[in-house]
């Protein structure tokens, strides 16, 4: 049996979610195993949830949108990215589940229903997975790969398709859905005395919006329902694999031993762990018993070098030995940012010329 490496799950799986503390550089990691798995002549594609640029800035294009863009690069396989829309992904989920154009917008041009899409937490999590899932079942990718925001968000985001399960079998929501003309005349007691209370703090009209959506949705919500229910399948399948990113620092290695931690306790294990921007381990050298004179700056510099690199190995034990046997690739600081593909491939060469170590 072929031992796993990061290498082995750029090339055996069909999903890659790369996760862990914000400022490690989770974003140029995602880029760097989708450029890879273009070069061993797989399909990929790697979406980011980040509105910021940096996806696009690591690969050199000038945007990316909420459908895949392609990045031309000579690879023997291909190597598209993409930024999510909240909006425009919610859109698509609407357009796919109503019965009739109307219906779908009646939703679209509901004031609640631009909220929704614009504010509510755990609208945008659950789209990401959303748009994962299309992507993995277009047919047009062997592998996706997924930068998710820093740690705690990308938990609510993993979270996201048992949350909108949950959601949906709401009593609320279910009486909400009652399918009528007559508005709130036919809805229960207890729910036209919590809709009355809701009124005076929110207003009666914003509530009437709020009745007005949840009974557009009549008969959607089962599209709904089974397509979460199939994320959250996906999230689970062994073909999909978590890798934790972090860097050495002791702050960003306690946040990634975090994420391990509660990942666990869904019952998945990270599959492999990324250490960016490593200082490289410095050879002691002795200070002269004199005064070193012009040395002395450059031995001061190298003695704080070598005390970074060794405080950045003990800090990493600490997630290491959290996941026996998961492999783990070190990528060294670099000189300077990626800023476009030829960096990226200088990173991608780091990542995967580094042995994998357990």
């Amino acid at each position: 049996m072929t031992p796993r490496t990061i290498a082995t799950l750029v090339s055996d799986r069909r999903v890659l979610v790369c996760a862990g503390p914000g400022g490690v550089g989770k974003t140029t990691v995602s880029a760097a195993l989708a450029l890879q798995a273009a070069r061993g002549g797989r399909r990929s594609c790697v979406i980011t949830v980040d509105p910021a640029k940096r996806l696009a800035d690591a690969l050199g294009v000038a945007a990316l949108g909420n459908q895949p863009t392609p990045v031309e690069g000579g690879f023997p396989g291909s190597l598209h990215a993409m930024m999510l829309d909240t909006k425009g992904t919610f859109d698509d989920l609407v357009d796919r589940y109503a019965r009739s154009e109307a219906q779908a917008n009646a939703i679209k041009h509901n004031r609640i229903y631009r909220d929704l899409t614009g504010m509510l937490s755990g609208t945008q999590e659950y789209m990401a997975m959303e748009k994962l899932y299309e992507l993995t079942e277009s047919g047009q990718f062997d592998l996706v790969v997924v930068d998710t925001p820093p740690t705690r968000n990308a938990l609510d985001l993993l979270d996201a398709p048992r949350r909108l399960t949950r959601f949906l079998d709401n009593r609320l929501f279910r009486a909400l859905l009652a399918p009528t003309r007559a508005s709130l005349r036919v809805l229960s007691l207890a729910t036209k005395a919590l809709l009355r209370t809701i009124s005076k703090v929110a207003g009666a009209e914003i509530v009437q919006d709020a009745v007005d959506f949840f009974q557009a949705f009549e008969g959607m919500e089962e599209g709904f329902s089974s397509r979460a229910a199939a994320v959250r399948a996906l999230l689970n399948d062994p073909e999909t694999a978590y890798v934790l990113v972090t860097t050495a620092r002791p702050d960003s290695v306690a946040e990634a031993a975090y994420f391990a931690t509660k990942l666990t306790e869904t019952g998945v294990e990270p599959a492999a762990v990324v250490v960016n921007r490593v200082h490289p381990p410095f050879a002691p050298i002795p200070w002269p018993a004199a005064d070193p004179g012009p040395l002395g700056p450059l031995l001061a510099n190298h003695q704080r070098l070598a005390e970074t690199a060794a405080l950045e190995n003990r800090a990493l034990a600490e997630v290491v030995g959290q996941l026996p046997g998961c492999p783990v690739a070190k990528v060294a600081l670099l000189a300077s940012d990626v800023h476009d593909l030829e960096s990226l491939g200088a990173l991608a060469d780091l990542l995967f010329a580094d042995p994998d170590v357990g």
